[in-house]
């Protein structure tokens, strides 16, 4: 019989059998302190137990944010995708692994760490299972069938303000279904 989670997150983010095998890699690795799964927009999909709901967004915005610009210097310098990113801190260390289409697995480990220990175990996870780890990417509907919106429609009827020329000018709904300048009144 499983033991319940000193902090319940499963209403937070991910299925049961996800939390419990990212439980199950704090357990077997002493040095890791949290772990999250994230999609590949940044939203929390899994946690370990004791991650609040609080901690856990923050730690999916940070490392979707570390994830992309790696990606982006990857591009860039034509480098090719990225495996891993390691942060040091002074207390700490964070990795961030792509686990699956477009997810990443986020580790904190403390600061004595066995990096090449982390690394392999969090590789083995993904591997094991990456079908518990990958996530659907986000279509361009949205859940009330209206088509997303893209950043040349919120160009659209923009008008002249202070001086400045309409073209190009974002704008920003506002109530009542008016567009207003951003930056704007």
């Amino acid at each position: 019989m499983n033991a319940p989670r000193a902090t319940d997150n499963s209403a937070f983010a991910g299925t049961g059998e996800l939390n419990w095998l990212l439980d199950d890699l704090v357990e077997r690795v002493g040095s890791i302190r949290k772990v999250l799964v994230l999609s590949g927009d940044g939203l929390p999909r899994g946690c370990s137990r004791d991650l609040s709901r609080e901690d856990g967004e923050h730690l999916a915005a940070v490392a979707s944010g570390f994830h992309s610009l790696a990606r982006g210097v990857g591009r860039h310098f034509q480098a090719g995708g990225v495996r891993q990113t390691v942060v040091e801190l002074d207390d700490a260390f964070l990795f961030v692994t792509a686990a699956g289409d477009g997810s990443c697995l986020a580790v904190l480990a403390d600061a004595d760490a066995d990096m090449g220990l982390v690394a392999y175990e969090m590789t083995l996870l993904v591997k094991r299972v990456g079908t518990h780890l990958a996530t659907a990417p986000r279509t361009d509907t949205p859940s009330a069938g209206r088509p997303r919106r893209t950043g040349r429609q919120h160009t659209q009827g923009a008008r002249a303000v202070r001086g400045r020329p309409a073209q190009g000018l974002l704008t920003r709904p506002v109530p009542g279904g008016r567009r207003t300048p951003r930056g704007g009144g």
